[in-house]
């Protein structure tokens, strides 16, 4: 941008000697010399404890980049009109007013010093390099959130996960960034590492609901704030991509690494790897895995509806019946096309249900609860409960009107088949009826109902399966029957789903 030729500063002035950044040290130092690229590579060559003797009688510059407040610290001079000039206090004052000018801008500012050597070189140390420092100015870079990151967060509060910024930038800085990205709101606060160590174990839990933001931290910082979180009862989840993250990572209940700027330290300490460093896949992966949460206690609670209404059949049944005629009431082969046939594919086909569109609207499950909620348990008690008493009435009615155990048995046989089919698309939520929710939203459900039906039509009407299932054709008025009283119940517990949350509401 200055219109400098990066690589001949580089060959001009090639590196001799650094002094690394650390999130601790929050700067780091360069020393180049004026050296053919050769004599360069020779130094280089030479171990670290030897270097410092081959850099005396050298005309060397040290390049200082970091954190404002700590390189003004170091500084004695500043250039003012060309010239080195001695630093004063009210000069850095005012150089540490125009950062913090620059940092409410949402700018991220580092600065940059300078220190000359002819002939007489300091060990190749932080506290012999970094001193008498001339400061050379700043330089504020735009680092603007991404719209998919501001649109994640903005999902992340609908759903009741809270998103708290740590960053090593200054506390302007990360204030500026954080309320632009909605992660800084009215009441909250932010504080920086020092004024995070001035506070008890016991003031930041009662704290830590109210920070928002952590700004220049160190490693054992996140340590901390990881910590509170979880004793204040949360679940934590927290990204990270540099070794002194590894910790705050393996901490957390689920650690999240970036695949492209992630260090191996970092992944290897992770639960989950995101592989294009987007925080909007973390909130992808959170409305991912409630959906298959959700569907996995669809799935659960049909088939326990079910299997309780048959148990509950079969043990009423035995008790009630006096005629061995009619026991048992279904036939071993019976079931196990129920459980298998009839049972399996609609279950499957719930396991792929259309994740709710309201799933990221819904606060965080209590990680306490089961996967059967109340509301669930509810559902599987008045379903299996219709189960029983719809299979049972219809087979009496028949006994009533003269049937013999075979007739009786097929229709009861093929009510419990199509209550159980009728009912499958109840069982879709536990809230909402399935007019809310769009009755062909899942066509993968409509197909193994729809095969289901065929099959359990086949069992009945195809002569050489009559005696492996012992059952035998229906009448139009049997089928009037079933059809009507296994679609009055489908019916009844969605009314019955409305009126809850009218009672609620």
């Amino acid at each position: 941008r200055a219109g400098l030729d990066v690589g001949a500063v580089r060959t001009r002035w090639p590196r001799v000697a650094e002094v690394a950044f650390t999130s601790e040290r929050k700067k780091m130092s360069t020393l180049h010399a004026a050296l053919p690229p050769s004599e360069v590579q020779e130094i280089l060559a030479v171990p670290e404890g030897e270097r410092h003797q081959r850099l005396q009688d050298l005309n060397l510059v040290l390049h200082v980049k970091g954190a404002p407040e700590r390189i003004l610290a170091a500084c004695s001079h500043h250039v003012v009109d060309g010239e080195r000039k001695p630093l004063s206090d009210n000069d850095r004052r005012q150089y540490l007013f125009r950062n913090q000018e620059l940092a409410t801008r949402a700018l991220r500012v580092i600065a940059h010093a300078t220190r000359e050597f002819s002939g007489d070189v300091p060990p190749l140390t932080e506290a012999a390099l970094e001193t008498d420092l001339t400061f050379l100015g700043f330089a504020g870079m735009m680092d603007a959130p991404r719209a998919d990151a501001i649109e994640a967060i903005r999902r992340c509060k609908k759903a009741g996960i809270r998103v708290v910024m740590i960053t090593g930038d200054h506390k302007l800085t990360a204030m500026a960034i954080a309320r632009e990205m909605g992660i800084l709101e009215e009441g909250k606060i932010a504080l920086t590492g020092e004024e995070l160590e001035k506070l008890s174990d016991e003031e930041l839990l009662r704290q830590v609901e109210r920070i928002r933001v952590y700004a220049r931290v160190a490693p054992e910082h996140k340590m901390r704030i990881v910590d509170a979180w979880k004793k204040a009862g949360h679940i934590v989840a927290m990204t990270g991509d540099g070794v002194n993250d590894a910790p705050a990572l393996k901490r957390a209940n689920l650690g999240v690494a970036m695949g492209i700027t992630g260090t191996d330290v970092a992944k290897e300490s992770a639960d989950m790897v995101l592989t294009d460093d987007n925080f909007a896949s973390v909130v992808a992966a959170v409305e991912e895995g409630r959906g298959i949460y959700e569907n996995i206690r669809k799935f659960v609670a049909f088939l326990l509806s079910a299997n309780a209404g048959e148990v509950l059949i079969m043990f009423i049944a035995t008790i009630a019946i006096a005629d061995p005629a009619f026991l048992p009431f279904f036939a071993p082969v019976q079931l196990l096309w129920i459980n298998l046939v009839t049972d399996g594919l609609p279950a499957l086909a719930l396991g792929v249900d259309p994740y709710p569109t309201d799933i990221m609207d819904r606060p965080p499950r209590n990680p306490k609860e089961g996967v059967l909620s109340r509301d669930i348990l509810f559902l599987i008690i008045v379903v299996s409960g219709i189960l029983t008493a719809g299979t049972l009435g219809v087979f009496f009615l028949e006994l009533r009107e003269g049937a013999d155990p075979t007739r009786a048995q097929t229709v009861a046989f093929t009510t419990i088949v199509f209550f159980e089919l009728f009912l499958v698309f109840a069982m879709r939520s536990p809230r909402q009826t399935i007019w809310e929710i769009g009755l062909f939203t899942n066509t993968k459900l409509i197909v193994a109902v729809l095969g289901s039906m065929l099959l359990q039509a086949a069992v009945i009407y195809i002569p050489f399966l009559h005696g492996v299932f012992g059952t035998e054709p229906l009448t139009a008025l049997d089928w009037v029957e079933t059809l009507l009283i296994s679609f009055s119940a489908f019916a009844f517990v969605d009314v019955l789903k409305v009126l809850r949350r009218r009672m609620r509401s």
